[in-house]
């Protein structure tokens, strides 16, 4: 029953859905036999071989963070530290070191946020590295890690190999939490000024370390994107220059609170976390290198919002930014403490006035008097392509993580800093109207309605989680929002949808602090295995592995800013499939939106809406830049990844 509602369940009516009773209905009246036929013939219809798109999400690592050191196979280049001599192929500092050097600034005008702040010093060593919220000891009752294998294996040895599971028990700091990480033995205050391999100089690859800042006025301020520095190579001017100094300076964010009196470099709990980098010539990475080794990376593909998880792993769905609304779906004012202020406390030195996981989130980027607004809009601006901003009058944008509007079962979320339930229309719409098979698979969902604190599942990964269409028709929600258990069922019993979106959980997706890139390289590996496995699958199947942002750390790529809200940095993309094959690095400039663009090229549809982002055009890019488009702003479909055989 569930196939035929996942068929044919929903039809648009005013932009919104018809109910559950009304879907379930006109599945049983057109019958099981014609739902699937319609199926088959949407899924049939595509514009090349791929049937299947598995879109895999890790979370919080940027490329230069996973690929810094990669060598590609003969034939290909790569832009990352090694190819530009910041470092050396064992992790050292290299001839061009100073390329990625940090520095201290001064922003200490309570009325301008400076988004390229003066007062620019470079660091003689880096701030010492802190262990943030790294879990100081193992815990079965608090992992991670656990304490036993028996424990780790109950919680998660459905979704990872066995011999994988031990990594869930190992990596605990043995320190204090949110103290100087001395894991760094006597590098720790003595840090080049640049990108350092942390597995060279402290904690190997299988430990746990701590999470720098990756929220939306700080990546602008990290970025340093200022047009009066601007190249042909880097027409944004973004330097990339400031990351410790905004780690160390106001870091997570102020949650509206005073700077601490005694405020010094390690009072943010962070030090300058966003300089390390892991190192595959070294061991580091060792699946992603062997899948790098076999198939298709790109090294110019982007997180697409400045900032964290949420507002990133929404673009995935939606190709826009959300906003605060009445909860009926009109744009509407949020509580004040609710609204970002990133202009400096008095007699201080980029102390936000307002700001933090449980404080702002939200712009009205519309109006260039709100704080933090104008000199964004400035800088845009001033661009020679002159992007759009996109933001709608009055309208509060969400610019970082709170809870969706809706619990699994459909009530509307009413805990605090939360977002009303959303208008927004989603790619699921898209596929929905055309029977095109669909879910998202969520590593916790089945435990998430019983016991949600307890549960690994996260909810503000979920971009269809926030949308009043899907979330307010069970049938909807009972065929495509399912746990990843599901998933191995589904390509058990061949009943793998043509659109899959894949989220581990907290434990498993790589996430620093909460988890170990290692961990989502299992996840990863597993599942790559179980489609290989099936030879008919596997043939027609399109694995996209990445993450959702990069964490805050720091990456020498390019930026092309398309609007107010982003692009972000760099981060990791691995095309796995059969037509990806051969090792190859693809210089297509990219970001999440693209695998919008991908399944809409393959499906013959549509943009999500008229100002989403899979509106724009593909790049051009000539030779002589190879990662900027000259036809700005501009993302490309992931068509580069491919190599599909020529049809008569």
């Amino acid at each position: 029953m569930k196939k035929i509602v996942n068929a044919v369940g929903t039809s648009t009516v005013k932009g919104g859905l018809l109910g559950g009773a009304v879907s379930v209905a006109l599945a049983a009246a057109i019958g099981p036999a014609l739902a699937q036929s319609q199926q088959q013939a949407a899924v049939a219809n595509t514009a090349s071989p791929i049937k299947h798109v598995i879109v895999v999400v890790g979370e919080n690592r940027t490329f230069d963070h996973v690929f810094g050191a990669y060598t590609p196979r003969r034939g290909q280049t790569i832009s990352n530290l090694l190819s530009k001599g910041i470092i050396t192929a064992d992790g050292r500092p290299g001839p061009n070191f100073a390329l990625a050097a940090q520095y201290t600034a001064t922003a200490t005008d309570p009325k301008r946020f400076e988004m390229a702040p003066g007062g620019k010093q470079p660091y003689t060593v880096l701030p010492a590295p802190n262990t943030g919220g790294t879990a100081s000891a193992s815990s079965d009752t608090s992992p991670p890690p656990f304490a036993t294998l028996a424990a780790a294996q109950a919680v998660e040895g459905a979704m990872m190999e066995p011999w994988d599971v031990v990594h869930l028990t190992t990596g605990a700091s043995g320190l204090p939490q949110h103290s100087v990480d001395t894991r760094f033995g006597s590098n720790t205050y003595n840090l080049p000024n640049g990108p350092y391999q942390i597995s060279r100089v402290g904690p190997d690859y299988d430990q746990y370390i701590n999470s720098p800042v990756h929220r939306f006025y700080q990546n602008w301020q990290q970025a340093d994107c200022n047009i009066d520095q601007a190249t042909l190579d880097n027409p944004s001017g973004c330097q990339m220059d400031l990351f410790a100094w905004v780690e160390t300076s106001v870091g997570a964010g102020s949650n509206g609170k005073p700077r601490p009196a005694n405020f010094n470099d390690q009072t943010t709990g962070e030090g300058a976390t966003a300089l390390g980098y892991y190192n595959v010539n070294t061991g580091d990475m060792p699946y992603f290198t062997h899948l790098a080794r076999q198939f298709t990376i790109s090294d110019n593909y982007h997180q697409p919002v400045m900032g964290g998880t949420g507002a990133n792993s929404i673009m995935i769905g939606t190709g826009d930014a959300l906003y605060f609304t009445d909860g009926n779906g009109n744009a509407a004012k949020p509580p004040a403490d609710q609204i970002e202020n990133p202009l400096p406390q008095p007699n201080t030195n980029n102390w936000y006035t307002q700001d933090g996981y449980s404080g702002g989130s939200y712009s009205n980027c519309s109006d260039s008097h709100q704080p933090g607004v104008g000199a964004l809009r400035h800088y845009l601006a001033r661009l020679p392509y002159k992007p759009e901003a996109k933001c709608a009058p009055n309208t509060y944008y969400l610019l970082n993580n709170y809870n969706p509007g809706y619990n699994r079962d459909g009530t509307v979320n009413t805990s605090p800093f939360t977002i009303p339930p959303s208008p927004v229309r989603t790619i699921a719409d898209t596929l929905i109207e055309k029977n095109i098979s669909w879910k998202y698979y969520g590593e916790g969902w089945n435990t998430f309605v019983k016991s949600p604190a307890a549960s690994v599942y996260c909810n503000i990964c979920n971009p269809f989680l926030y949308e009043t269409a899907i979330m307010t028709n069970p049938a909807l929600v009972n065929a495509h929002l399912q746990d990843t258990t599901e998933l191995y069922a589904d390509i058990a019993n061949g009943t793998l949808p043509a659109v899959s979106f894949v989220k581990p959980g907290g434990l498993l997706d790589g996430h620093p602090e909460s988890s170990k890139f290692g961990l989502f390289e299992s996840f990863v590996h597993k599942l790559v295995d179980k489609v290989q496995r099936d030879p008919s699958l596997w043939a027609s199947t399109a694995i996209l592995v990445t993450t959702d942002e990069g964490g805050g750390y720091y990456d020498s790529g390019y930026i092309q800013p398309l609007d107010f809200f982003g692009d972000g940095p760099r981060i990791p993309m691995i095309v796995v499939s059969p037509y990806s094959r051969g090792g190859r690095v693809v210089h297509q400039y990219a970001d999440h939106v693209s695998i919008l663009k991908f399944i809409e090229r393959n499906w013959h549809l549509k943009p999500v809406t008229h100002r989403s982002r899979d509106n724009l055009p593909n790049p051009i890019q000539l030779q002589t830049h190879p990662y900027v488009p000259v036809n700005a702003p501009a993302i490309g479909d992931l068509s580069d990844a491919f190599e599909f055989p020529r049809r008569p």
